[in-house]
């Protein structure tokens, strides 16, 4: 699959399109796909399900090469990951130019454990990816986030990401991506407290009068 630091994957090409070549092409192992982009003609291609598999968990920014019977080693991005009762149905590969920037989504990666953890808060992220723009070899696996200088209340933002250079992130600098909250069952029992409060106060002021 890979040769040297050049992650490589074995392609075919399809020639049949019914619904009964895709499921003997799956039950056989294979996934069927389609290799676009670059102003080039689309190919329909089949590729190994265990084989592509290994290039899920490192993420879409991964640049690898599709050895296609016909037109060579391409370079590709997987684009999208199309699943069908749970199980991967079909795959996009988008064909690539290394000197070229393109978009794509990269996982933001939390580290660190949030101070506010420490005293009862609760750590809440609410962005798990973002899409950014670069060259194919300028573009990392993940986006770094550090959590651990937030204590209860505190925010984090796009703008406290980690941003290699050449990287562009399109997203607003100002979007909370994580916060520390307080834990449900304390805000509830402050608002309890602060109305009984407020309760023995009227009884005061009535038993005045």
């Amino acid at each position: 699959m890979s040769k040297g630091n050049t992650v490589q994957l074995q392609a075919n090409v399809r020639d049949e399109f019914t619904r009964g070549s895709r499921r003997e092409l799956r039950e056989n192992g294979g996934i069927p796909g389609v290799v676009y982009g670059a102003g080039e003609e689309s190919i329909p291609v089949a590729v190994s399900f265990k084989d592509t598999a290994k290039l899920f968990h490192t993420g879409r920014s991964e640049v690898f090469q599709l050895d296609i019977p016909g037109s060579g080693k391409v370079p590709v991005l997987i684009k999208d990951i199309q699943k069908r009762r749970g199980h991967v149905s079909h795959i996009d590969f988008l064909r690539i130019s290394m000197s070229k920037p393109v978009r794509v989504t990269i996982p933001v990666d939390y580290q660190g454990t949030a101070a506010g953890t420490k005293s009862g808060g609760i750590l809440q992220t609410q962005v798990t990816e973002i899409e950014v723009e670069g060259l194919p070899g300028d573009l990392p696996s993940v986006l770094e986030a550090d959590v651990s200088a937030l204590e209860i209340g505190d925010k984090l933002t796009v703008a406290d990401i980690k941003v290699p250079k050449g990287i562009t992130l399109h997203a607003s600098e100002e979007e909370i991506i994580a916060t520390v909250m307080v834990p449900r069952a304390v805000e509830a029992a402050e608002a309890e407290d602060g109305s009984e409060a407020g309760e023995d106060k009227t009884e005061e002021t009535a038993e005045e009068s």
